[in-house]
């Protein structure tokens, strides 16, 4: 059995492009692995979470995990800032923030938010997943 795990890994300092270089490489990996079809949804997912760490993490340091899942792919951004920003119940549709995570709920399989070893969180999603780590 292959313990290999195709996955790609960045560090960095977020800033008010990184999304849009970040969305390209995924959007590459996806083309790699033979899942151009979960394109759409895996860019506006990254976009939204790395979005979150520009306006929201004081620091704006992240780290970006791409992981190819049987059948899918599970990205994850992991900051040290240790609060989470709830989706609205109800946003004002004339607001130009605070729809991200429903968003991404909308377009991702699953998502979710869990602690970060040394402190922070990390928010994930998963796309055409048949099967991954929760």
């Amino acid at each position: 059995m292959n313990s290999y795990i195709p996955q790609w890994r960045l560090s960095l300092t977020a800033g008010e492009h990184s999304a849009r270089h970040i969305r390209r490489i995924v959007r590459s990996l996806l083309a790699e692995w033979g899942l151009s079809a979960l394109c759409e949804a895996a860019e506006l997912g990254v976009t939204e979470l790395v979005a979150n760490v520009v306006r929201h993490v004081p620091d704006r340091r992240c780290v970006v995990l791409v992981l190819r899942l049987e059948g899918g792919v599970r990205v994850e951004v992991a900051d040290g800032a240790p609060q989470l920003r709830c989706p609205a119940a109800e946003s004002d549709a004339e607001a130009e923030h605070g729809r991200g995570l429903v968003l991404l709920d909308a377009v991702v399989d699953k998502w979710g938010v869990g602690p970060r070893s040394g402190g922070g969180k990390v928010v994930w999603f998963e796309c055409g997943a048949e099967c991954g780590p929760s």
